[in-house]
């Protein structure tokens, strides 16, 4: 009877024990997560459902606020500024991901499959766009289409071509394109580095096997190190895509959305509602901002379904 009682009194202790050592991992993972939940709650969530409801509002920001309902949903169908917005956004996301991850793939096998001798050199190089800020990078390619004395008339001139002071960011034919190059040359440097990483983790031995077959290096890119890479590839188009839809820094500093509105983008025509200097409408803008956040949502919806998420294993 004793030793049932001596075992009844072990199994309490042990339960006992068991609580505490948990209580206390609760409390350590609540301690340890509670700065960046509280910045989260603080920073993102309470911001975002404040612009919801000032989306309901006629407010400048400033002075009393009128409460309006959806009012500010009703103007935005009819704005005729935000589907030009929305288009250009659109046109913006179907080419630059597409160049930004082409290209890093590219630069990424050669990188990783090449034993040039400099290589340690190209990495650096090409990750160094995204130690830049966006003023340094807008900056420098303001100056390279600067009709008067740009780099690149300059280079043209060379050649032959007169564009007789041709400045690219100030003609409404030109501007748009202009800009996708800085924001494929601002891009490109982070994602080399990511799938460097992801394909030195290929076994070499898949390679030795391709070049017994005959392969050519184009043939290995496309059959061996893109599939076996997927997932990787996929968050990257996931968050180029992203940030290029909700992204408007650099136009905002080289074309503010001009000549004509031709490289407006929704973020950008959002910011100007808000904080312009003719014009300060805050609740439409913050429309506008649900409006965006829709957009985003959507997109990560498309791509989930059309480009869905696969784990390999090699």
């Amino acid at each position: 009877m004793n030793a049932g009682l001596e075992r009844n009194e072990a199994v309490v202790r042990k339960r006992s024990g068991s609580t505490k050592a948990s209580r206390q991992k609760s409390v350590f993972l609540f301690i340890a997560i509670a700065p960046s939940l509280l910045g989260y709650l603080l920073f993102t969530l309470y911001p975002n459902l404040l612009s919801v409801y000032y989306s309901l509002l006629d407010w400048d920001g400033l002075t009393e606020s009128k409460f309006v309902g959806f009012d500010n949903f009703v103007h935005m169908v009819g704005d005729r500024f935000v589907w030009r917005a929305l288009y250009h956004n659109l046109l913006f996301m179907l080419v630059v991901p597409a160049l930004i991850v082409l290209i890093s793939l590219i630069l990424a096998y050669l990188l990783n499959n090449k034993s040039y001798r400099e290589n340690p050199f190209y990495k650096v190089l090409y990750f160094f766009t995204n130690v830049l800020s966006t003023v340094v990078i807008a900056l420098l390619w303001a100056f390279i289409y600067d009709g008067s004395y740009g780099l690149l008339n300059g280079i043209l001139g060379i050649f032959g071509a007169d564009m007789n002071g041709f400045y690219w960011l100030g003609d409404s034919r030109t501007a748009f394109w202009a800009l996708v190059v800085p924001m494929v040359w601002g891009g490109v440097g982070l994602y080399v580095v990511i799938f460097i990483n992801a394909m030195s983790a290929i076994p070499k031995s898949l390679y030795e096997a391709a070049v017994l077959e005959g392969a050519r290096p184009m043939t290995m890119l496309f059959r061996i190190t893109i599939p076996l890479i997927r997932s990787v590839i996929r968050v990257c188009v996931v968050f180029v895509v992203l940030g290029t839809i909700k992204g408007f820094e650099l136009i905002l500093i080289l074309t503010n959305g001009g000549p004509e509105g031709s490289t407006d983008v929704i973020g950008l025509y959002m910011f100007n509602l808000a904080f312009g200097k003719d014009y300060h409408n805050y609740g439409y803008a913050s429309a506008i901002g649900m409006f965006l956040f829709v957009i985003l949502v959507a997109a990560k919806f498309i791509i989930d379904k059309y480009y869905p998420e696969e784990n390999v294993e090699f």
